[in-house]
């Protein structure tokens, strides 16, 4: 079989741990008005448990209440929408997934904004592999190669969390590099992708891994394996997709991005509290239990010129896979 990667900065990323920022007491005054987190998906995907992760540690840092808002649809395209639309002044953050800040509007004809000019990323905030997992409909595929063997011979349903994110790019990249029958379904975010699939109306999904954890803990799904280089501490006994089909590895990110023309003075501010945070013992290990370690990088210009490289990188990916576009 052909051999696929898709790495997130090789992982190679730093412990937030390791760095000793202290916030200046000149700082940016966010006490005037909340903070809105913008999540671009459904509660309880990948991008939702994060934000309500790190919410009530930036409110405390920075002496103002963080409200969640959800504006699920267009695969994160509506939310970092309007976070492009709004003031510039660091009250309105958009908590997202590279889906809408680095793949689909490459895969729109007319997409609604230009992520590398109306977006500015701030930091990482966690990473996560895909999961690969079946439902009722496959009760005798126990592993991810009977999966592909039944592939070969019929069609296989796969539901993902919507068309050009990035769960999408790993469905039509496993179907390349396995020459199975399989077909994407896309939903409006990861819930519904996962609830269906667990109902028995799609017969498997490929998705981000914590929202797929309850059920597979539950017995509802069958996950097969996991897309990251080694097995998961959370699903110790699950193997990973590249001991059946070598090199393939998807791990996703989620990182926070604040509007264009937002003064470096607050984008220094939130960078300086995010890393408060994210030095917290309790918030990694929250973030380990629920498969979305910590990604802190350094500074926000490591991450700005990480996004911006992750952009050219996954453009070629998405024309290698033939990812059709939208309107």
């Amino acid at each position: 079989m052909p051999s696929f990667t898709l790495k997130c900065c090789a992982l190679a990323l730093i412990s937030a741990s390791t760095l000793g920022i202290s916030l200046s007491a000149t700082a940016q005054d966010f006490s005037a008005k909340p903070i809105t987190l913008v999540v671009g998906f459904p509660a309880g995907g990948s991008n939702d448990l994060v934000a309500r992760l790190i919410a009530p540690h930036l409110s405390e840092t920075l002496k103002t209440s963080v409200i969640i808002d959800i504006k699920a649809g267009a695969s994160g395209t509506i939310a970092a929408g309007s976070v492009v639309r709004a003031a510039p002044d660091g009250h309105t953050l958009l908590v997202s997934s590279l889906s809408p800040t680095v793949l689909t509007p490459q895969t729109m004809r007319k997409p609604p904004y230009d992520p590398r000019v109306d977006l500015i990323p701030i930091n990482m905030l966690g990473y996560t592999p895909e999961t690969i997992a079946v439902g009722p409909t496959l009760p005798n595929v126990k592993t991810l190669a009977d999966l592909i063997a039944l592939a070969q011979t019929r069609e296989i349903t796969m539901s993902s969390a919507g068309v050009g994110g990035f769960p999408h790019l790993a469905i039509e990249l496993f179907k390349i590099a396995t020459k199975g029958k399989f077909v994407h379904v896309p939903y409006k975010g990861a819930t519904p992708a996962v609830a269906d699939t667990a109902a028995g109306h799609v017969d498997a999904t490929m998705m981000d891994t914590p929202p797929l954890l309850g059920l597979i803990k539950e017995g509802r799904l069958t996950a097969l394996a996991v897309s990251s280089e080694k097995r998961l501490g959370v699903l110790p006994n699950v193997p990973t997709a590249q001991e059946t089909v070598p090199g393939f590895i998807a791990v996703s990110w989620i990182g926070l991005f604040a509007p264009a023309k937002t003064p470096a003075a607050v984008l220094n501010r939130i960078n300086e509290a995010l890393t408060l945070t994210l030095r917290k013992p309790e918030v990694l290990a929250q973030l380990e239990k629920v498969a979305l370690p910590s990604g802190l990088m350094n500074s926000t210009e490591e991450f700005q010129q990480f996004v911006s490289a992750e952009y050219i990188r996954w453009g070629d990916v998405l024309k290698q896979a033939k990812i059709e576009m939208t309107d």
